[in-house]
């Protein structure tokens, strides 16, 4: 038994995948990167294509789980009054755990978004959230997007 547990320990973790490589991660960034750019930008399409069509997003605060679709529809007259230079919006992403593969991701963190309509403060929100993503085609999509409780501004310092 006591020789037993080594080599159970052995050719378990040699059937576990190996650390996600950097290429992943780096991917991984450059898809947030493209989300905060389309939210900046008013580029509705853009953002809805980060999506999987078939994507859900769950909203602790509504307490309601939904289509991306239907979100999407929500969202959309603040993408148009950012294109139009109606409104000024932002968002950025810390993250707090990564957990990917090459073509799997599970990222947990926080969002900062922001938004300010004409000569008024921006108003913005800290959420916590998860999101599920593939890689399709070569490109990531989120299939998965669990907007939490609200964060704190000490917690978004932690998270820097």
């Amino acid at each position: 038994m006591t020789l037993l547990l080594p080599i159970l320990t052995v050719v378990l973790s040699s059937l576990l995948p190996a650390s996600a490589p950097a290429e992943a991660t780096e991917d991984l960034d450059a898809f947030w990167t493209e989300v905060s750019r389309t939210v900046a930008e008013g580029d509705f399409e853009g953002y809805a294509a980060t999506y999987h069509p078939d994507a859900v997003l769950v909203n602790q605060s509504s307490g309601a789980s939904y289509p991306i679709a239907q979100a999407l529809d929500g969202w959309k007259q603040g993408f148009v009054d950012t294109a139009a230079g109606k409104m000024t919006a932002s968002v950025e992403f810390r993250f707090t755990q990564r957990l990917n593969d090459e073509t799997t991701a599970h990222e947990t963190g926080m969002f900062w978004y922001s938004a300010a309509t004409g000569d008024a403060d921006a108003t913005g929100a800290i959420v916590h959230f998860q999101a599920l993503l593939v890689k399709m085609d070569g490109e990531w999509k989120m299939v998965m997007e669990y907007q939490m409780q609200p964060a704190t501004e000490a917690e978004w310092e932690a998270a820097g």
